[in-house]
């Protein structure tokens, strides 16, 4: 399991690819596997952990040096070991380094797609997707793919039921949740929660070079009860938000890959109301587990509709495509084909 070399895992804080590799890597373990997880510095799991670089990166995130650094140590160590210590597969969420060599190192590998194709993704893409198997996290994303991947098909990003709780008696308020940009709409649910008469609780990071639109957009809007900002939010109390919520806003503007809170969210039983973007059309079943709306005016009057829904129908649906057991067993799919196809020398990918 090759994790990228900025947060360790599981992240401390906000690491979105670090909490999927760590929550899937432990049950990996659960099931048998004998995973050994390239990762930063600091990382703690039940599989074989190795760091290979001094520290962690954490403000220095996709900066190549370190990127190059960490998985040409990760290739070396790999390419060294015989015998019991070989390698199968390796399971790439690296980032582009990885993919690039592929075709330098005898085991064969399987990279998960963690982010959206740009212009520029998509170039390098079609340069090098055909070194290595692919896995997308949702079919949206994959729709949007260059031609000639390797593509096993799509692999939603896993999550630990065990560690969300359901809770059937809702409070009175609307969450949001997530980084401060445009695209993810922070300002728009601030615009649902007014006109749908409830106290919104906006939760998230500032990340560098978002400062200013929160303070255009978001910050003059906070009186501390009709609108809360509570920060970054992790733990017992991320997890007690989205339990309590009446609902979660998620009202995206872009193509979004995946969209991990909308599944933490109907773990706990918590539907979701958003714009029909990116994956947003896979995971939200409509009038089950949320609402499909095309703009702010729409959401506004979806959000009185939320008592009808289901909590538990919420949790089941997430129990059943997306907890980590569901997905390790079909990332165990994935390796076997992998494997198999490199054995036998094979191109052909389903």
């Amino acid at each position: 399991m090759l994790a990228p070399p900025w947060i360790s895992v599981p992240p401390p804080g906000y690491g979105g690819v670090e909490s999927v590799v760590g929550a899937l890597t432990e049950a990996l373990v659960r099931r048998g596997h004998a995973v050994t997880l390239f990762c930063a510095p600091g990382s703690e799991s039940s599989a074989k952990v190795v760091t290979l670089l001094d520290r962690s990166h954490p403000d220095e995130i996709e900066r190549s040096l370190y990127e190059v650094d960490h998985v040409s140590r990760a290739f070396e160590e790999i390419d060294l070991a015989t015998g019991d210590e070989s390698f199968d597969v390796i399971h790439d969420h690296c980032g582009f380094t990885a993919l690039a060599m592929a075709d330098r190192i005898q085991t064969p590998l399987l990279h998960t797609l963690h982010g959206p194709f740009t212009t520029s993704t998509s170039a390098f893409y079609a340069r090098h997707g055909h070194k290595a198997a692919l896995v997308g996290i949702s079919r949206a994303q994959l729709s949007s793919a260059p031609a000639g991947l390797r593509a096993v098909g799509a692999i939603p990003n896993p999550i630990d039921m065990r560690t969300w709780t359901l809770r059937e008696q809702k409070d009175d308020f609307l969450f949001w949740i997530g980084r401060m940009t445009p695209e993810k709409g922070p300002h728009r649910a601030i615009a649902v929660a007014r006109a749908a008469g409830l106290p919104l609780v906006l939760a998230g990071v500032i990340q560098p070079g978002q400062q200013d639109f929160f303070d255009r957009e978001v910050a003059p809007h906070i009186d501390g009860e009709a609108v809360r900002f509570l920060g970054e939010v992790e733990g017992s109390l991320k997890r007690s938000l989205f339990a309590r919520a009446r609902g979660l806003l998620v009202p995206i503007r872009w193509e979004e890959p995946f969209g991990m809170v909308m599944i933490e969210a109907m773990a706990c039983g918590t539907p979701v109301i958003a714009f029909p973007e990116g994956a947003a059309r896979e995971l939200i079943v409509e009038g089950k587990t949320g609402f499909l709306v095309e703009d702010e005016a729409a959401m506004a009057a979806a959000v009185s509709h939320l008592p009808s829904l289901l909590p538990r129908n919420c949790r089941d649906w997430v129990a059943e495509h997306c907890d980590v057991d569901a997905v390790a067993a079909a990332y165990e799919r994935a390796y076997r084909s992998v494997a198999r196809q490199a054995s036998a020398r094979s191109p052909e990918y389903v």
